[in-house]
């Protein structure tokens, strides 16, 4: 993708939390972000840091890495949705990660992540990642196991009666 093909949406007014152990992603997502226009972006190296980090930014999107210490993307995400002193629960949630094995996608969906990216990482696939969210930004459910986007990414089929129909105690609440 031509940098001319990031004008799609004026993006410059993002505020972007970068959460990666290793300062050379960091760094490059930060150049990618730039190219994008967006300057307002802070980072942080781990979970925990970034957690702390958000009590004071007000991040429209966090990206993140999922291997970190103390605190991984995984656990940073359950804080940053389920935490009582959550700024913002509802933060749109970008997982960074060269872990793209089925149930690693599947436990980071589960945790609340609300886009998935594989490394190595590129322009257009970050993009198209925070033009979804933008685009396609998902409800959020909350039942008594999971707080998040809503993991069905196609709509509500009433018809379906299977066994992983959801909950009529589930309820979707706007993000």
């Amino acid at each position: 993708m031509h940098r001319d093909s990031f004008t799609a949406y004026d993006l410059h007014s993002l505020k972007i939390i970068i959460v990666d152990d290793n300062q050379h992603m960091r760094q490059l997502v930060r150049q990618l972000l730039h190219a994008f226009g967006i300057r307002n972006v802070r980072e942080a190296e781990d979970g925990a840091s970034a957690l702390k980090l958000l009590q004071v930014f007000e991040a429209d999107i966090a990206i993140c890495d999922w291997s970190m210490s103390p605190l991984d993307g995984i656990e940073f995400t359950q804080m940053a949705r389920k935490s009582s002193d959550s700024r913002n629960p509802f933060l749109p949630i970008i997982m960074l990660t060269g872990h793209t094995e089925k149930h690693r996608v599947e436990e980071a969906r589960d945790a609340g992540i609300d886009e998935f990216l594989s490394k190595p990482i590129s322009a257009s696939s970050l993009y198209g990642r925070m033009v979804s969210i933008i685009e396609h930004r998902r409800n959020f459910v909350q039942s008594s196991t999971y707080f998040g986007p809503d993991r069905r990414r196609h709509g509500h089929d009433r018809s379906y009666n299977g066994r992983e129909r959801r909950n009529t105690s589930e309820m979707a609440l706007a993000s």
